[in-house]
C-alpha cells in the first residue's frame, strides 16, 4: 500500500492508497483545493470548514452537470486536452455564467448561515 501527502487548503495529509493511484489521488486533491480557494475568495472569512463544504458542493454540482450531459464513468472525465472536442466559445461562456451564479448563490447562502462575530 502506497502512501501520498497531499496538501487541501494549506493543510497538509499523509493518506494511504494503492500502489499506482498516487498520481490520480494528488490530482483529485488539487481539484479540491482549487475549490476552497474558490469558497475563500468569494466569501471572505469563511471558517475552514465551510471552505471544505462549499468546496464539496462546488464539485458535487460539476459532476451533477456532466453526468446530465451524458458523461457516466470516470474515464470520461479524465480524458487528455488533446482529445477533447473543441468546444464553442458561446457554450463555454454561457456555461461559465451559469457557474458564477450558482457560485454567487451559493456564497450568498454560506453568508448567510455564517455565525456573526
Amino acid at each position: 500500500m502506497a502512501e501520498v501527502t497531499l496538501t487541501i487548503g494549506g493543510r497538509h495529509y499523509d493518506v494511504h492508497c494503492r500502489d499506482g493511484e498516487e498520481r490520480h489521488l494528488i490530482r483529485l486533491a488539487a481539484m479540491m483545493d482549487a475549490k476552497m480557494a474558490v469558497a475563500r475568495q468569494s466569501t471572505p472569512g469563511l471558517t475552514e470548514i465551510r471552505q471544505l463544504l462549499f468546496a464539496g458542493i462546488l464539485l458535487a454540482d460539476e459532476v451533477h452537470d456532466l453526468r446530465a450531459q451524458g458523461h457516466n464513468g470516470q474515464g470520461s472525465l479524465d480524458l487528455p486536452a488533446s482529445e477533447r472536442k473543441e468546444t464553442d466559445e458561446e457554450a463555454v461562456a454561457a456555461h461559465l455564467d451559469r457557474l458564477a451564479a450558482r457560485i454567487e448563490a451559493l456564497a450568498d447562502t454560506l453568508a448567510a448561515d455564517a455565525p456573526s462575530s
